[in-house]
């Protein structure tokens, strides 16, 4: 695993600077296994269960120091993966999940428009029925992995009043006439991971290609966020769990006043303060996925964990730049990068602020 992990890092800091997706390092991930980790074997899959792939991907996190091309990989998984193991028909499982799996295609996923932000439910992307087809109309914005994804599921609305059976779910393959991929967009951070808005002017899409039924895109959305989540932020953890192995062995090789910095009050706190956002990061996500596993209802949970995950990404790597000082603050080193990429952590998969939202409404509270 330490090969893998340093094969998939090699040149990291450049190719983040380059804003380049590695073909070659998609590659060493087909191999692997990884993305089939969670699903069927019949598909391809290793049919293993959502722990185990949190355990994997951990340590996906803690060996590649590739942020971007890790978001890759459990993009592509939790949003063509995920919903065509869950609500796929036969058809498109043997003719796309078995593609997602072996890593042949790269997946995203479209749902976020311009003008909507996490409000899923404010989409203006049309779907209408014509015979034996859906024509879709419309564009999305921040779509990961767009420009390089061979396959989109698309989430469009199919009654003009909307409402929670009016929205649902598309599989468009990118050569589909008229749908057509922006540019890679430039970002804050997590620059490997392709970015860029999608338009859609008339794609034909035959009935087959619904995911699920019509009208249950919100249903295949729900559960495909809560894989998202789960994914997402359990490479994080491995990646906090990297720097805070880096922090303690600077604090306690690093001098300062003839004494290792380690033995300072201010910087041994800083470190021990990783370790606790590490450990409780750890604990609710993994404590989610087996409640997730049993049946439970984890609204909360999941929203709790988002939150504590994405600050606790965002606090750490704060924490070490700081620890490191001017070496922390200079490319080289690679902890500013990982400080960029955690500040995206507090936006995607549904903003901080949603879920604090989604946490008051379990209590009974807000609008």
């Amino acid at each position: 695993m330490a090969r893998w992990g340093d094969a998939l890092s090699e040149g990291h800091v450049e190719a983040e600077e380059g804003g380049e997706f590695s073909r070659e390092k998609w590659e060493l991930v087909r191999r692997s296994g990884v993305l089939g980790l969670p699903f069927p074997e019949r598909w391809g899959g290793a049919g293993q269960p959502l722990t185990t792939t949190l355990h994997v991907l951990e340590t996906l996190g803690e060996t590649c120091r590739d942020s971007g091309l890790s978001f890759c990989v459990t993009t592509s998984m939790a949003s063509t993966g995920v919903p065509l193991a869950a609500f796929g028909t036969e058809d498109q499982r043997e003719r796309y999940l078995t593609r997602v799996i072996s890593g042949e295609a790269v997946g995203a996923h479209a749902i976020t428009e311009p003008g909507g932000g996490s409000d899923a439910m404010a989409m203006t992307t049309r779907a209408v029925r014509d015979g034996d087809d859906f024509v879709l109309t419309g564009g999305k914005a921040f779509v990961s992995n767009g420009p390089i994804a061979d396959l989109f599921v698309v989430y469009a609305r199919t009654r003009p009043e909307g409402g929670p059976l009016g929205t649902t779910a598309f599989l468009v393959p990118r050569e589909t006439p008229g749908l057509a991929v922006g540019r890679p967009a430039r970002k804050m951070g997590l620059r490997t991971a392709p970015l860029a808005e999608l338009h859609l002017d008339e794609v034909r899409v035959p009935a087959g290609q619904v995911v699920g039924r019509v009208g249950g895109g919100l249903m295949v959305l729900d559960h495909v966020m809560k894989r998202e989540i789960l994914f997402g932020f359990t490479v994080a953890l491995g990646e906090m769990r990297h720097r805070l192995g880096r922090s303690v062995e600077y604090a306690r090789t690093r001098r300062s006043f003839g004494r290792p910095i380690g033995a300072y009050q201010a910087v041994s706190h800083r470190v021990a303060e990783m370790k606790i956002r590490t450990e409780t990061t750890a604990l609710w996500l993994y404590s989610t996925a087996a409640r997730l596993t049993a049946g439970e209802d984890v609204t909360a949970d999941l929203a709790i964990t988002k939150v504590l995950a994405s600050e606790a990404a965002l606090t750490t790597s704060l924490a070490a730049v700081q620890l490191f000082g001017g070496h922390g603050y200079m490319t080289e080193y690679g902890l500013e990068k990982d400080l960029r990429a955690a500040v995206a952590g507090t936006i995607y998969s549904g903003t901080n602020d949603i879920q604090y939202n989604r946490i008051a409404s379990t209590l009974g509270l807000g609008g």
